[in-house]
């Protein structure tokens, strides 16, 4: 046998076998660990994103908020407008305004009377009233019919109510004439010291007051009457009266539409029971 010289053995490098090989197992596992990795920081991005958007949506809507919402300005819709805010103090002033240029005159007004009819019972305290038996009484101490006409039955209501030929020819030259008339009357009697006769009140009796269903006396459209409530006043320091003959109402408030007399004695003014005292409202059965 001959002896080998293991110094002078050389081994080819290709003869070589590295530590560790890895397998298939273990390369499907670093590829599934980076793709978890990936997944990860694709999830932070798209979370901070979000989060941003977030944080720009709301500062949008606090943006719109302050402009719409508020005015712009810290003053509501309401203060602006001049009218109380909701959310203002009780009792505290108006804001004020600093323009100096005064708002365009109202040029049109709507009348009630081109409104259609309502069924509210009147009432004998809101403003209207008040306002209409003011103007009655006004038109009486100074003789006037045009001063006294805001308390009248409005023309355009009559129109729609009244199935008469030439509704508006009845209205102006029969009931506002007769109109004219007993103011006149009202006005004699309240004697040469009426400029100084003082408004007491208008006595509405409301118990007396009934629906007139359309179709009766030429009536196309319903309405409340009451007959003879009473208007008292001073005069000279005496109490007096006298009736308002029927008052019909037109969207829950009532008008006068005959004061001195319904059927009338004859083509002169007339005055409706006048008393000393303040009297008391009667009941008929009128239109």
């Amino acid at each position: 046998m001959v002896p080998v010289d293991y110094a002078d053995l050389q081994l080819h490098p290709t003869m070589s076998e590295p530590a560790w090989k890895p397998t298939s197992h273990d390369s499907r596992s670093a590829r599934l660990h980076r793709q978890q990795q990936h997944r990860q920081r694709r999830t932070q991005v798209f979370r901070r994103r979000l989060v941003a958007s977030s944080i720009v949506l709301v500062l949008i809507v606090v943006g719109v908020w302050l402009v719409v919402g508020n005015g712009g300005s810290g003053q509501s819709t309401a203060a602006r407008r001049g009218l109380p805010d909701a959310h203002s103090t009780p009792g505290a002033p108006p804001p004020t305004t600093t323009t100096t240029t005064a708002p365009p005159p109202t040029t049109t007004t709507t009348s009630p009377g081109t409104l259609p009819q309502t069924g509210t019972f009147p009432t004998t305290t809101s403003q209207l009233f008040t306002a209409n038996m003011a103007a009655l009484w006004n038109g009486i101490i100074t003789n006037s019919v045009q001063v006294a006409i805001p308390a009248f039955f409005p023309e355009s209501a009559y129109v729609q109510l009244k199935t008469v030929p030439s509704a508006r020819d009845d209205f102006t030259e029969r009931l506002v004439a007769d109109y004219g008339l007993d103011i006149g009357a009202a006005h004699a009697l309240l004697g040469p010291n009426a400029a100084s006769a003082q408004l007491v009140g208008v006595d509405v009796d409301s118990a007396y007051g009934h629906w007139i269903n359309s179709g009766v006396c030429y009536n196309d459209v319903g309405y409340f009457e009451v007959p003879n409530s009473r208007v008292v006043y001073t005069v000279n320091g005496q109490t007096h009266s006298f009736g308002i003959a029927s008052m019909i109402s037109w969207r829950g408030e009532w008008y006068v539409v005959h004061l001195g007399a319904i059927l009338r004695s004859g083509s002169g003014g007339e005055v409706d029971d006048p008393e000393a005292g303040p009297g008391n409202p009667t009941y008929s059965p009128t239109c």
